[in-house]
């Protein structure tokens, strides 16, 4: 058992420097998706903020008058994203709710900003959801940092090496978050999310105070941050793909697109004109036009990739993951 331990942890450990997901915002083949997308249907209405320590190791240890996270209000997290942020401290929560439920639609269906002032010092957060408010589910992180030497509070992390944390990007850029990667359970409905919760990773390395991934690595982030602004600093969660309060809703008729991979041209399977907005990874706008019915629509000109699909037809607005080869 100690011997595939020790291989386990080596493979680990070469992992960790593989770089594999996604850069910095503005980078090529970043998931980073700006505050101003069209991408965004609504905002978190409600928080409700559990400050932590300071510094979880000292618990004595003050600032302003404090030993816990003081700055922000929890208010500071809701609405549009505009950088004025709540810090959470060490291992701190904030629970959000929004005005209808999030849905488990094609792509990306919620984003989480916080206000890193470069692309490199990166203070993260899990993240968890739930439909009920009660049973909550985390979204399966990946942390590739090496775990060797403490990163210190004024360090910095690769982007490349994080996968499925909040914090990921610099402010006013936020880090998008798909459904599909939670697993299935009973007790949750990917339909109807009613509740986010996000939790501060306490990035020390000393195995007392440790935050652990999915896969049992320590993750490593600026430790200590003995300030009033200590830990993760929350700016707003957006919505993507947006559930319905009314049931009846379902009963509308669903719009389609065809084909899907599309390599030149697609259509929307729909009787009536529609509005087509197409939008890349950083939720950029490079298709806009009102179509007819039947009308093929020509992104010869688009590079290959995953795009969404913004379609607005009467009065009903739908988002389609598209991909173009």
């Amino acid at each position: 058992m100690k011997k595939f331990t020790i291989i386990a942890g080596l493979m680990l450990c070469t992992q960790g420097f593989s770089q594999s997901y996604p850069p910095a915002a503005g980078q090529e083949g970043s998931t980073a998706i700006s505050y101003d997308s069209e991408l965004f249907v609504n905002w978190a209405t409600t928080s409700q903020i559990t400050r932590g320590y300071i510094n979880i190791a000292n618990p004595n240890a003050q600032d302003q008058g404090s030993n816990f996270a003081s700055y922000g209000q929890d208010a500071d997290a809701i609405g549009i994203a505009d950088g004025v942020v709540v810090s959470l401290g060490d291992r701190g929560t904030a629970i959000l709710t929004f005005e209808k439920p999030i849905a488990n639609g094609p792509g990306f269906d919620f984003a989480v900003f916080e206000n890193s002032f470069s692309d490199t010092f990166l203070e993260i957060a899990f993240v968890e959801v739930s439909s009920d408010g009660q049973n909550y589910f985390r979204f399966p992180a990946h942390s590739q940092t090496q775990t060797e030497t403490q990163v210190d509070g004024f360090g910095n992390v690769d982007p490349t090496y994080l996968n499925n944390f909040a914090g990921k990007y610099r402010a006013m850029f936020g880090t998008p978050f798909d459904l599909d990667d939670v697993e299935a359970h009973p007790l949750l409905d990917k339909s109807k999310i009613t509740h986010v919760k996000l939790i501060d990773v306490v990035g020390s390395i000393d195995p007392e105070y440790a935050s652990f991934d999915q896969f049992g690595n320590k993750v490593n982030d600026p430790y200590p941050t003995p300030f009033a602004s200590s830990g993760f600093d929350l700016d707003a969660v957006g919505v993507i793909n947006e559930g319905s309060l009314n049931l009846n809703e379902s009963n509308l008729p669903k719009v389609k697109i065809y084909p899907n991979p599309a390599m030149n041209y697609f259509q929307i399977q729909n009787s009536s004109n529609a509005l087509v907005k197409i939008f890349n990874e950083l939720g950029q706008i490079v298709l806009n036009q009102m179509v007819e019915p039947n009308e093929k629509i020509d992104i010869r000109d688009l590079k290959s990739g995953i795009y969404f699909v913004k379609i607005q037809s009467n009065q009903k607005t739908t988002l389609h993951k598209l991909i173009k080869e």
